[in-house]
């Protein structure tokens, strides 16, 4: 969570000044419980975790390398995507991290998609694929037509539904007229859980729930957690729309997994220097090295789709 935090506002900072980063940067600030939570019960090399934009703390608590998030927002030749991407749509699909899609909704037909071709390819096992949506992709008719078939097969796929209160500027009356959105579980036939995203220790233990169930062939897992977004949708965004008094109902997930850490003694003012001093190295030295490599050059550049033969990940030369 911290690691995620202070990269995304390192991100931001070189955003900020201008023509570093090319596309725009969004951060998960306040909702890093909610991810990270997540990603511990993943295991890369055999399940799925497709993140979204607000998932810097469930990709680093997955496996991902923070050099491959600073490589792909400064643009390297060197990262997943090769320098063809400036902001969050990375990923490596072989390892378990499909490459985001910003029309949100579709990442969970995504994910029932790679499940279901592992299924009938015979080498499903134990995986677990995780999709990530907000409150406003549930709206999406790719969100409903991938639930729907992952409940009907009934594959073990685990949706993370981070209801932040506003699908971009649109709050929550706007978009859904049920109760609750884990009601919607109940449709699909699946289980539905509820947790609240600011509380760290309460997310850890829903997600081990649901990760679990679906492993053990329960079928779909519907996790909803809410939360406040504390920011505005990206860097370019200032959220003048979410009101003041909606505001200071916000709590910092990140300061109150502190304060119970320091309550139970797992924590103490030097070891919590300790952990921001080496997140910081771990930062810079990602920063140093993606800024120093190279860009795509055009002119040399084929142009082919990065899964053509002549450009797998296995290939040196790339």
């Amino acid at each position: 969570m911290l690691e995620a935090r202070l990269l995304e506002e390192r991100l931001a900072a070189l955003y900020r000044s201008g023509g570093k980063i090319v596309g725009g940067v969004y951060l998960g600030r306040g909702q890093e419980a909610f991810s990270s939570a997540l990603g511990i019960h993943l295991k890369k090399g055999n399940d799925i975790f497709a993140g979204l934009i607000r998932d810097q703390a469930g990709r680093l608590a997955f496996g991902e390398p923070m050099l491959d998030a600073t490589r792909t927002y400064l643009g390297s030749v060197k990262g997943p995507m090769r320098g063809r991407d400036g902001n969050v749509h990375r990923g490596r699909p072989k390892e378990g991290l499909p490459a985001m899609i910003s029309h949100l909704g579709s990442m969970v037909s995504y994910v029932t998609g790679m499940l279901l071709g592992r299924r009938l390819q015979g080498r499903l096992g134990t995986s677990v694929g995780a999709a990530s949506i907000g409150d406003g992709g549930t709206s999406t008719g790719a969100f409903h037509e991938g639930l729907n078939l992952a409940a009907v097969e009934r594959l073990p796929l685990v949706i993370a539904l981070a209801n932040n209160q506003y699908a971009y500027s649109t709050p929550n009356d706007r978009q859904f007229a049920c109760a609750k959105l884990v009601d919607r579980a109940i449709g699909y036939g699946i289980d539905g859980h509820e947790v609240d995203a600011t509380n760290l220790e309460d997310c850890v233990t829903v997600f081990e729930k649901a990760v679990q169930r679906a492993r053990e062939g329960h079928g779909p897992q519907l996790v909803v957690g809410s939360m406040l977004r504390m920011a505005g949708h990206g860097e370019h965004d200032d959220a003048s729309y979410i009101p003041v008094e909606v505001r200071q109902q916000g709590r910092d997930c990140l300061l109150l997994a502190e304060q119970t850490f320091r309550k139970k003694g797992w924590l103490d003012d030097a070891s919590f220097k300790a952990l921001q001093t080496d997140a910081l190295k771990d930062i810079e030295d990602a920063v140093s090295t993606a800024s120093r490599e190279a860009k795509p050059d055009p002119y040399k550049e084929s142009w082919r789709s990065l899964a053509s033969a002549s450009l797998v990940d296995e290939d040196p030369n790339r």
